[in-house]
């Protein structure tokens, strides 16, 4: 317990620091735990437009978004509001003085609160809804779990976080029984991408202690992964990704091999250059950044490989050759990425902040 205690003092301490050194910044651009904040909160009580993932059954499925969803109506889609609350759970932990705090735990009351999230539950249980957002949605919810898992000193998160139980527990659950019968990974650079979410839901699991779905990625992560050669990262990306499917498995990996042997599958798996001179991998050029599927999802691409780049040196030994260019590239991808981050057009303004938050606040390290 104190060993945990002292972990998430440094955390805290780290954190803090991170939005002042981790990006360019301007007048009218600012790298602020408000701007992000603010970005969320535009979107999470936003219902409309709406790329709806509901199946409809019969006619009394015909139903608003809110009336289906209670909790994850806004921010577009269901993933987004999830992450969109994540967001807003983060940035109220570790800047509780920023100016937006305030309204963020309001919205929070109001979105966590336990009927709303049984209403979640609810609607999850009904028929034909087993695999919905299966993978990547279900690994956002579970951050969210893990987010407010952490925060257990805090009197208003200790309740969101007992009220999103019922939520959490149906969820891992349906992990627990998809995983064994999962016969080949999902390697887009899209949603259905196994690597990214087994990512995100191992460190949920290693978080609260369930031992039983950590093992079992441990176990199946190797299975898909551990012979993998030569991926052509030189391909990516393609035209819509927003995750690389390359970087994403090697970030999954780090968490589940040691570094010894991270280091010598990565050697195999793809190759870095030791040169830093060496453009290895150039960031992904934008065109149109009112597309919601083609330029966004490259702004989104441009962060989340920035946080891979950087999971990935994290995982090798400390005097590793590659570590200096997988730390360029990183910071080469944050700063053009970090910079898409406007708000100004709502297909990138709903969802980009909370891969911003994630990278500046290194939560995935």
């Amino acid at each position: 317990m104190r060993q945990k205690i002292l972990r998430n003092q440094l955390l805290t301490i780290t954190v803090l620091l991170l939005f002042q050194v981790s990006a360019p910044t301007s007048a009218e651009n600012p790298i602020t735990p408000e701007k992000f904040a603010d970005l969320a909160l535009k979107c999470v009580d936003k219902e409309y437009p709406n790329g709806i993932s509901h199946t409809l059954q019969n006619d009394s499925d015909v139903k608003p978004p809110r009336d289906l969803h209670p909790t994850f109506f806004g921010c577009y889609d269901w993933h987004s509001s999830v992450h969109g609350h994540w967001l807003l759970t983060r940035l109220v932990k570790f800047y509780p003085e920023n100016e937006l705090s305030s309204k963020s735990i309001m919205k929070l009351n109001k979105s966590l609160s336990r009927e709303n999230l049984l209403g979640e539950t609810n609607y999850l249980n009904e028929e034909g809804r087993s695999t919905f957002e299966r993978p990547y949605g279900i690994a956002w919810v579970l951050q969210l779990v893990a987010e407010l898992d952490e925060w257990s000193n805090n009197t208003s998160a200790k309740q969101w976080r007992e009220n999103i139980k019922p939520l959490e527990d149906l969820l891992s659950q349906r992990i627990e029984n998809w995983l064994p019968k999962l016969t080949y990974p999902v390697r887009s650079g899209e949603h259905k991408q196994t690597a990214f979410s087994l990512g995100l839901i191992i460190d949920w699991a290693r978080i609260t202690n369930n031992k039983n779905i950590a093992l079992l990625i441990e176990q199946r992560s190797v299975d898909y992964f551990m012979n993998d050669k030569n991926c052509p990262i030189s391909y990516e990306p393609s035209g819509e990704d927003f995750l690389s499917p390359c970087l994403a498995e090697a970030d999954l990996m780090r968490r589940v091999l040691d570094r010894e042997e991270f280091s010598k599958w990565l050697s195999g798996f793809m190759s870095i250059p030791i040169d830093t001179n060496d453009r290895w991998l150039e960031p992904a050029i934008l065109s149109d950044p009112s597309d919601p599927t083609t330029s966004t999802h490259l702004d989104g691409l441009n962060l989340s490989r920035a946080w891979m780049l950087e999971g990935i040196a994290s995982g090798l030994p400390l005097n590793d050759p590659r570590i200096e260019s997988l730390l360029m590239a990183a910071k080469e991808h944050s700063h053009i990425g970090l910079a898409s981050v406007t708000g100004e057009f709502y297909e990138g303004g709903h969802w980009l902040g909370s891969f911003a938050t994630y990278l500046v606040t290194q939560r995935g390290l």
